[in-house]
């Protein structure tokens, strides 16, 4: 995977940069932290210029942000309460009230969730999808996206520039980063998935009390 990158960005050049972080975003497993330290790595032996190259990840950030933020958009609120008021929901013991309450919390935390996942890897990418289901307005969603990624890309690129040949060894901390937020990311998840069916038997209990 890395070799074809590389290859392709070699090729390429701001276009293979554009194409690459696009495709990162909407398929998370491509590792945009290979494309933007050899990207900026390749500044430094080519004639490509450091803050076209970070024009060129930006925009593909944005490209992939908006597919997947109309993803989430025709899979909307209602088609997921649907699915929820069947099976799926019963195995689950899922109600379209907590939908709602989904809705709601991201209506009012999605623009700074939108901005900060950008430095979270699968988040970074992943995001965008409740931000269409939400039906976050575009305009903010794109304002969020833009300076979100933009910062993430130039501390990339940059850092890409400043050690040159040894882009490989910061690429083994990002890697070790990355480890460290899915496990962090899991275990928070385990923990709110328990903290709501606990809060959900405790209701039902005091609901059975009260008669």
């Amino acid at each position: 995977m890395q070799e074809f990158i590389l290859t392709i960005m070699e090729q390429f050049g701001y276009i293979g940069v554009f194409l690459l972080i696009a495709i990162e975003n909407i398929f998370p497993p491509i590792p945009s932290e290979v494309i933007l330290l050899f990207g900026g790595f390749m500044t430094t032996y080519t004639k490509l210029n450091i803050v076209i190259m970070i024009i060129a990840a930006t925009l593909g950030s944005i490209l992939g942000a908006i597919v997947l933020y109309y993803i989430g958009k025709i899979f909307n609120k209602d088609r997921l309460k649907k699915i929820i008021s069947g099976k799926i929901g019963k195995i689950l013991r899922l109600k379209n009230s907590d939908i709602d309450k989904a809705d709601k919390w991201f209506d009012t935390k999605g623009n700074k969730t939108v901005f900060f996942c950008r430095f979270i890897p699968i988040v970074r990418s992943l995001i965008s999808i409740p931000a269409g289901m939400s039906e976050m307005p575009m305009g903010k969603f794109l304002v969020y996206t833009t300076f979100g990624s933009l910062i993430w890309n130039t501390v990339l690129v940059a850092i890409g520039s400043i050690v040159g040949e040894n882009w490989t060894s910061i690429l083994t901390i990002f890697d070790t980063y990355s480890s460290i937020v899915v496990v962090v990311i899991a275990i928070i998840f385990v923990i709110c998935v328990y903290l709501f069916y606990r809060n959900r038997l405790n209701n039902k209990k005091k609901g059975s009390n009260k008669k």
